[in-house]
């Protein structure tokens, strides 16, 4: 639904900062709602400022289409990680993934306690907690990343139709399959 690239400012030459730069696939950018939902991933990612989750810079336009400038973590996500560990039959050491587990909790718990601006409780729920949405940077840090279909729970239950899941159902928890708060 949206593509990721590296970047990095072309007019300072000398700065060394990398970013990740997110925008629609161009077959979605004719997509008023899917514009909505990304806008709304900017709108809520903004304000998430932690440690585990990646931070995002700036919401802009260009030709008309809107991309995301956030934070770029030089790593590999969970799922690559799976799958180096498991070709090589070996299983990752519990320090690792106890380390990884708590690091996600920690996100979760911030963005589930994240406040509006007249101090209300949002409930933030991410939706789409996979290893793919993990980012393991190369010197131990972990990200979570991509918060495009999360729910606030004060919404209107018109934000999702009923009947309409959002996420990997694999990694869904029993109450989202049921469609429960």
């Amino acid at each position: 639904m949206a593509e990721i690239y590296r970047a990095k400012p072309f007019d300072v030459p000398e700065f060394e900062r990398y970013f990740a730069v997110k925008r629609i696939l161009p077959n979605l950018a004719e997509d008023d709602d899917f514009i909505d939902m990304f806008v709304d991933e900017a709108k809520l990612v903004i304000r998430l400022n932690h440690p585990n989750i990646a931070q995002m810079y700036e919401l802009s336009r260009l030709a008309g289409s809107p991309y995301i400038v956030m934070e770029y973590i030089p790593g590999k996500d969970l799922l690559a990680i799976q799958r180096h560990v498991r070709e090589r039959r070996r299983v990752m050491a519990i320090g690792q993934a106890v380390h990884i587990i708590s690091k996600v909790a920690r996100a979760l718990a911030h963005a589930h306690e994240l406040r509006d601006e007249d101090g209300e409780l949002l409930h933030l729920v991410h939706r789409d907690v996979s290893p793919q949405n993990v980012l393991v940077s190369y010197t131990g840090g972990v990200k979570l990343i991509d918060f495009g279909i999360a729910k606030v729970a004060r919404r209107t239950q018109q934000e999702t139709r009923a009947g309409v899941l959002k996420g990997k159902f694999s990694y869904m928890s029993p109450e989202q399959v049921k469609g429960d708060p």
